[in-house]
């Protein structure tokens, strides 16, 4: 004959299920993150005996040059730099925005608010 289960060894049961079953995702969840980036990390290119020698790449500097040709070149840049600023603000939708009108209360809401605050105001007694 089958004995019946209490409530509790049934709510154990569950609750174990329940946290095999979340443990269980995040175990999925972090092996499949860990083939993803082993398949997607990027391929170390094979070591050789020769080192590459990398060119330095060539640095703009706003600097006076001591050659005419180098201060024209820096200047025209700043020239360039300015002309772009300027046309960006010129280019800009931003304006002060004019303040609102004020409202004009008619005796009606005046009186309705006058009330309200009077009736606000008064202390009720028992």
């Amino acid at each position: 004959m089958v004995k019946p289960m209490n409530d509790f060894t049934l709510s154990l049961q569950i609750t174990a299920l329940g946290m095999s079953l979340v443990f269980g995702a995040i175990l999925l969840l972090w092996l499949m993150m860990a083939i993803l980036t082993a398949v997607t990390a990027e391929k170390d290119a094979p070591a050789s005996d020769s080192p590459e020698v990398v060119p330095p790449t060539p640095s703009l500097s706003l600097t006076p040059s001591p050659s005419p040709s180098g201060r024209r070149e820096a200047e025209s840049v700043a020239l360039l730099a300015v002309a772009i600023a300027l046309a960006e603000q010129k280019g800009t939708s931003a304006r002060p925005l004019p303040e609102p009108p004020t409202t004009i209360v008619s005796a009606w809401q005046l009186g309705m608010r006058t009330r309200q605050m009077a009736e606000k105001g008064k202390i009720k007694r028992r």
